[in-house]
């Protein structure tokens, strides 16, 4: 498969052989209406109808699952039926490999089928597909009028195969054309370096089955480079399409001590449930920066809001997707499965942040900056100068290699940037932290 046509957080994968209703009600609760015959006669007539005179053949098993398609297509955007194939496409892809282009797509409020966001490393983020461009034709073929399952199909292909996408990038009025090779994608969903001496840097891709394991294997080679104990952290959530309720948990459980990480309410007793930390704060209370933009979604959103209303780390960027719901993945007897809508998760603070997204504390642009040219006025620096004192105080970068390497890192990635002055100023605040 070669996207995540999907922004789910599934608590559980209820694994039963077959789903069975009730015929009785619970306990002092109602009995369910009974159903509306008038209706489902209705729709066996239009079966019937549609195998009489169809132009060509239908089968009955086709017209059934088209059927379940457009009943739980219609409820939400993210609420699906899962053939075999798509079934097992999703288990793949919380795994973390799978063969692909690498992006994760979502059906925009018109129906459009928009980017949410490439993955990192992948042929599309290779390409420069960016988040939030339109998908308007997939090798020639529109993608107008089609759900998120029949887009993902026409992406899916055999490994090395080519793929012509027609993309609509947001806010232009002028597609453009990339073509891209599947690749065997390996989703390496947390990875981190040092931005300088004590300031790591932590990306979080996507939340699948390792990445809890991913992130603390990332923040203990982070304190091993460093020498010591960080000062201060940026985790990097930007484009992060989300993925399984439980690893956001266990993520924010990483840099959280104690506190509610998420609540979600629905209307069947099983799915309503609270997630809380547990001691242990790997970063040991130092300044934490999470990066956000809006291609960051669902899962993802679940951490921001964790550590946000917790107070425990300082959010930064643009707001956030504000996809607040989960869904239940429940297998079928014949292999397939559906994809239900089944609550509304919430932040500490009892905030749904469905439709509405993260409100980042510092809102910063994703600015580009040229790099200056040397006779723009900016000066010669003391650090420039031949035989200046050295600074003494510790660290990797000094003199002109720090200036130049400030000035790279804002014209590269300008909200990392800004992330970074924004945890030395919190650092400046705990002076025994510093260094």
């Amino acid at each position: 498969m070669n996207t995540r046509a999907f922004l789910y957080m599934s608590s559980v994968f209820l694994l039963s052989s077959a789903v069975a209703f009730a015929a009785d009600s619970p306990a002092g609760k109602p009995a369910a209406k009974p159903l509306p015959w008038d209706e489902v006669r209705q729709l066996a007539d239009v079966m019937q109808l549609v195998k009489e005179q169809y132009v060509e053949p239908v089968d009955d098993k086709t017209l059934l699952k088209n059927a379940i398609r457009g009943m739980l297509g219609n409820l939400d955007p993210h609420s699906d039926f899962l053939d075999r194939s798509a079934f097992q496409d999703m288990q793949d892809l919380t795994s973390g490999e799978y063969n692909g282009i690498g992006i994760d797509i979502a059906e925009d409020d018109d129906g459009s089928i928009v980017v949410v966001s490439p993955i990192d490393g992948s042929p599309a983020a290779k390409a420069g597909v960016q988040a939030g461009d339109q998908i308007l034709k997939v090798n020639g073929t529109a993608t107008d009028g089609l759900s998120l399952d029949q887009a993902s199909e026409l992406l899916r292909g055999k490994l090395g195969t080519p793929v012509t996408l027609t993309l609509l990038p947001e806010d232009s009025d002028k597609p453009y054309t990339v073509k891209l090779v599947r690749e065997e994608v390996h989703v390496a969903s947390a990875r981190g370096e040092l931005l300088e001496k004590g300031y790591g840097y932590l990306r979080v891709s996507d939340f699948g089955d390792d990445t809890a394991a991913g992130v603390v294997k990332a923040m203990r080679e982070l304190v091993k480079k460093n020498g010591g104990s960080l000062a201060g952290l940026v985790l990097d959530l930007r484009n992060n399409p989300g993925g399984l309720l439980d690893a956001a948990v266990a993520v924010s459980d990483v840099f959280l001590d104690s506190g509610v990480i998420v609540t979600a309410r629905g209307r069947a007793p099983d799915a309503n449930l609270s997630r809380r930390a547990t001691p242990g704060d790997l970063l040991d209370g130092a300044p934490l920066v999470v990066l956000v933009n809006e291609g960051t979604a669902s899962a993802a959103e679940i951490v921001a809001g964790a550590l946000k209303d917790n107070h425990r780390a300082l959010i930064l960027g643009t707001q956030t997707f504000g996809k607040g719901s989960v869904q239940t993945v429940i297998p079928l007897p014949q292999g397939d499965a559906i994809k239900l809508t089944t609550a509304l998760y919430y932040t500490p603070s009892g905030r749904s942040i469905q439709a509405q997204g993260i409100t980042p504390d510092v809102v910063v642009e994703d600015l580009q900056l040229a790099d200056a040219a040397p006779d723009d006025g900016g000066g010669l620096k003391e650090a420039e100068l031949s035989g200046h004192l050295a600074n003494s105080a510790p660290g990797p970068v000094t003199g002109a290699d720090a200036v130049k390497a400030a000035d790279d890192l804002a014209t590269k990635d300008f909200q990392l940037y800004q992330a970074l002055n924004m945890l030395k100023g919190l650092v400046a605040l705990l002076p025994h932290r510093a260094g």
